[in-house]
């Protein structure tokens, strides 16, 4: 007998990363919890390393937005690569608030979702980044 996938059924991934990408843009910090298991990792050189647990996370995301509170960023394709993970490669355009300074960065994000369709792992990998050390 063939062993049953968790995940369910209906589960679209790269749906589930736009609908994701949509939250932050309305910058819906509720929404954005509710994306993560309480004990996903965010990777990304932007915020110094990893970040683990969901408080953590929506932590510095707050804190993020505090000194970028003008991000606009745009997914130039978002693609599936498991049945719980998808890719996107992205670019943003990001002004502080305290220093006036505008970062431009463009990279690639891979989340990895568990069975009830939660974030438990988003690795993000800049691969231009306009103003460096401003993030």
């Amino acid at each position: 007998m063939a062993s049953r996938s968790d995940t369910p059924i209906d589960f679209d991934p790269v749906q589930a990363v736009r609908d994701y990408h949509a939250a932050i843009a309305a910058l819906d910090f509720s929404a954005i919890s509710a994306f993560f298991a309480d004990d996903a990792v965010y990777r990304s050189a932007g915020t110094g390393g990893s970040i683990k647990g969901r408080a953590a996370i929506l932590d510095a995301f707050r804190r993020y937005f505090e000194e970028f509170p003008d991000q606009r960023a745009e997914d130039s394709l978002v693609e599936r690569v498991s049945p719980r993970a998808a890719r996107s490669l992205w670019s943003l355009v990001a002004t502080s608030r305290h220093s006036g300074l505008v970062s431009r960065r463009s990279g690639e994000e891979t989340v990895t979702f568990d069975a009830k369709g939660r974030i438990v792992r988003v690795d993000v990998d800049d691969r231009e980044t306009e103003t460096p050390g401003a993030l």
